[in-house]
């Protein structure tokens, strides 16, 4: 296991995230994540840790509304939100992390297009 740290672009949202050493990233097309090309490292919410904030998040949601997506006030950045396919976990921005050296990364690719039969593939 290893501890990452991240946040956004102007360091108003930071966080700490221990991952193991190999991770699988989700990629998925979906309306929100494809035009920022997010990519979602999933962590236990127990591993997550949300340092600094000082109410620089705003909420959107959308669809289902299960999904709570949060983006800095200040600079607009999404490093992490609380996704709906991974209940009790919170959804990274792999591209927010300080330093991603030394993570072996796999990509594993999600139809968000098609959330409810590509949920069913979801290992």
């Amino acid at each position: 296991m290893m501890q990452v740290t991240g946040g956004c672009h102007c360091k108003a949202v930071r966080f700490t995230a221990e991952i193991e050493e190999s991770v699988s990233l989700l990629i998925c097309n979906c309306s929100i994540c494809e035009p920022i090309a997010y990519e979602h490292l999933i962590v236990p919410e127990a591993k997550f840790t949300l340092e600094a904030a000082d109410d620089a998040l705003t909420s959107y949601r959308f669809g289902s509304g299960e999904a709570e997506h949060l983006f800095c006030k200040v600079c607009g950045v999404k490093s992490y939100y609380w996704p709906r396919s991974h209940p009790g976990c919170v959804s990274v921005n792999f591209r927010g992390l300080d330093d991603r050296t030394g993570i072996t990364v796999e990509r594993q690719y999600f139809d968000g297009k098609n959330w409810e039969m590509a949920k069913l593939n979801l290992r």
